[in-house]
């Protein structure tokens, strides 16, 4: 099926909110990891949001280039091509925006999905992330404030980060973060949707303990607790059932009970990078070993090409990252939940 509109989009978020699930957003950086995601979610039967980082634009685009913004576009156009052959939704996403990328990266992909509704064509991308955690709460959200104005006139929706995930993710360190800022406050998703809920949809990745990167089983110590008790907050401001759409980043290494808990206090979104990156690369590493002989050429053999064919150790991680997609889908309850045409 095609990549959703706006309305598809909402209607995937309020199915997955109602019953208590979260889609697998997953980082992609070439059309092979890309069309790992879509075979994973189609085995899972599940929707889901394939999404690309600064980073991922940047290495999509060529070393020639190095255009982070070109590259996202180059991904997208493949993905709403190929994924017209499926029968699943997916949703075009962009990661972590830091406010020194916003003139690279996130204002010319909103340039480019402006242009193509003038011209009549359908939004190259659902959603963008705008991460201005580095900044102050009053100025984090007065440019979020300034990027949904115009965003929701192009039926794009905006995730914000209030709060820091801590960690290293393309090349963005915030390990050094204050341990206060690794945890959202009540009052500030107060605030953050006191700012953005008449303006248009929005997704909030609160932060309770996150870390990006990978770690032992343990080693981060979450408390989805506090995305509760924010939840709450809203509730009591706003009135009875309101909410927010929240998003978990930085989960590798965590519990399955604590996934699924967050799940119980309004995460929509999980971002999936750092396990799916494992997972594509190792089969060509099992593969390089295992027909080492073959790969190169030694002492003035010839090789044998079969064995060097980057198709076939590229498939390989195609169903090493898919598989590890469709597993997501089962942790996050999302799977078997497809849509279907919408």
């Amino acid at each position: 099926m095609p990549v959703v509109d706006l309305k598809g989009y909402q209607k995937m978020l309020a199915h997955a909110k109602k019953n208590k699930f979260a889609y697998p957003a997953v980082n992609v950086t070439s059309t092979e990891t890309a069309n790992a995601v879509l075979l994973g979610l189609k085995n899972a039967k599940s929707d889901g949001i394939i999404q690309v980082s600064t980073g991922g634009g940047e290495f999509a685009s060529g070393q020639g280039v190095k255009d982070k913004a070109l590259g996202a576009i180059a991904l997208a156009q493949h993905v709403h091509l190929v994924a017209a052959r499926y029968d699943i939704n997916v949703a075009l996403h962009t990661d972590h925006c830091h406010p020194k990328f916003l003139d690279s990266f996130l204002l010319p992909l909103v340039e480019e999905t402006e242009r193509r509704r003038k011209a009549g064509l359908p939004n190259l991308f659902n959603s963008h992330m705008f991460d201005g955690s580095e900044l102050g709460l009053k100025e984090n959200l007065e440019k979020s404030v300034a990027l949904l104005e115009r965003m929701a006139k192009s039926d794009l929706i905006l995730e914000v980060e209030i709060g820091v995930v801590g960690g290293e993710e393309d090349g963005h360190d915030t390990s050094g973060a204050s341990h206060d800022k690794l945890y959202t406050s009540p009052e500030d998703m107060v605030a953050t949707h006191a700012a953005l809920k008449d303006l248009g949809p929005y997704l909030l990745a609160a932060t309770f303990g996150n870390v990006h990167g990978v770690y032992k089983p343990g080693n981060v110590k979450l408390k989805p607790t506090i995305l509760r008790d924010g939840q709450a907050a809203i509730a009591k401001a706003f009135g009875t059932g309101v909410s927010a759409d929240l998003v978990f980043h930085g989960g590798s290494g965590t519990p399955l009970e604590e996934i699924r808990e967050t799940l119980d206090y309004g995460v929509v979104k999980m971002n999936i990078d750092t396990d799916t990156q494992y997972t594509f690369t190792r089969p060509i590493i099992d593969h390089m070993l295992k027909n080492y002989d073959g790969i190169l050429k030694i002492d003035g053999e010839v090789g044998d090409k079969k064995k060097y064919d980057p198709r076939g150790y590229l498939k390989a991680a195609e169903t090493g990252m898919a598989a590890r997609i469709q597993r997501a889908c089962e942790d996050l309850r999302s799977a078997g939940q497809s849509l279907g045409k919408i």
